[in-house]
């Protein structure tokens, strides 16, 4: 449940030259081998439980993306990055929450896709900003030759409990409404994306509320990076309430249209961060091996390392890889 440091205190420029072309496949890696950006609807967006993220437009009529690595703007021009206050109305009271927004240089369209990531416990949007995700994320995307925008949005309370990423059960926060509505408006804004261009991420707690989250809203996203994530409940100050089944990621495998969810599960060697029951360490392996038994994709990381940013960050490349793979299939 922590985010960096413990618990609670821790993307082909099309070239004449054909012996580019060449080199560039001789070199690459399958998964990295790709042709386009993919914009299909598996549902009518109008479907989406809050209603405030308007249809995409027809497949056909949306141009495809095709990926340049090493010649997109990022290349030559770091991300913009913005602070945002939207209003929290699901929440009890007048309140607002910020969402920390990257956006690659030029104008926003409805083909660029979108990482969502949720930070951990003890962390917000700032610790990312300072740790260089945006920069390091940058350069995946001149070496990927796609871009994407990172939205980052403040999951944290003012009596310092453990929000999970979900809606208290006694109202007095709805997170989870904040992230699946508000933020995705806001960022989206005129340019909605596909269900296919859309991504959700998070460390530690926020690895937990990334797989949460898209099981339970799988209309709206088709791919998950949990670094360092519990998928069990664990919610020490009890802001599920009694009935914590439902938000559960490993009870959340059954129904039909979560089985094309892609997961990315990323889990240090060295991480023994502690649960209320047991630790963090083999959770990855526990819930690749649920995904797998329920014909889901998943890849495992463990990379060396624990806890903490300094592990994660350098799985990017990786995690840069994966989510352009996934960008880039077509049903």
């Amino acid at each position: 449940m922590f985010v960096s440091f413990s618990r609670r205190a821790t993307v082909l420029l099309a070239s004449c030259a054909v012996a580019v072309i060449a080199a560039s496949l001789a070199t690459a890696t399958p998964e990295r081998l790709v042709e386009r950006i993919g914009h299909h609807l598996s549902e009518a967006e109008s479907e989406l439980a809050t209603g405030r993220v308007r249809v995409p437009p027809d497949a056909d009529s949306t141009p495809a993306a095709l990926p340049r690595p090493g010649d997109v703007a990022v290349c030559d021009e770091p991300g913009r990055d913005e602070v945002v206050a939207l209003p929290d109305t699901a929440a009890n009271g007048d309140q607002t929450r910020s969402v920390w927004i990257r956006r690659p240089p030029g104008p926003d369209s409805a083909d660029l896709p979108v990482l969502y990531l949720l930070h951990g416990s003890s962390s917000n949007p700032r610790t990312l900003m300072e740790a260089g995700v945006g920069d390091l994320m940058d350069r995946q995307m001149c070496r990927s030759g796609v871009e994407f925008v990172i939205a980052a949005p403040h999951g944290q309370v003012e009596d310092g409990a453990t929000t999970e990423w979900a809606d208290a059960h006694d109202g007095s926060f709805a997170l989870e409404s904040f992230v699946t509505g508000p933020t995705v408006a806001a960022v989206e804004g005129e340019h909605p994306r596909p269900r296919s261009l859309r991504a959700i991420g998070g460390f530690s707690m926020g690895g937990y509320g990334a797989a949460a989250l898209a099981l339970r809203n799988p209309a709206l996203y088709s791919q998950v990076v949990s670094w360092a994530g519990y998928f069990r409940v664990d919610d020490p100050h009890g802001v599920l309430g009694t009935d914590t089944d439902p938000h559960s990621p490993d009870n959340l495998l059954e129904p039909e249209d979560v089985r094309d969810l892609r997961f990315m599960l990323v889990e240090g060697r060295e991480d023994h961060t502690p649960l209320q029951e047991g630790r963090i360490q083999g959770e990855a392996e526990r819930f690749s091996g649920l995904l797998t038994e329920h014909g889901m994709t998943v890849t495992t990381l463990l990379p060396r390392g624990g806890h903490d940013l300094r592990t994660w960050k350098r799985t990017f490349p990786d995690v840069a890889d994966f989510l352009v793979a996934g960008w880039a299939s077509t049903p």
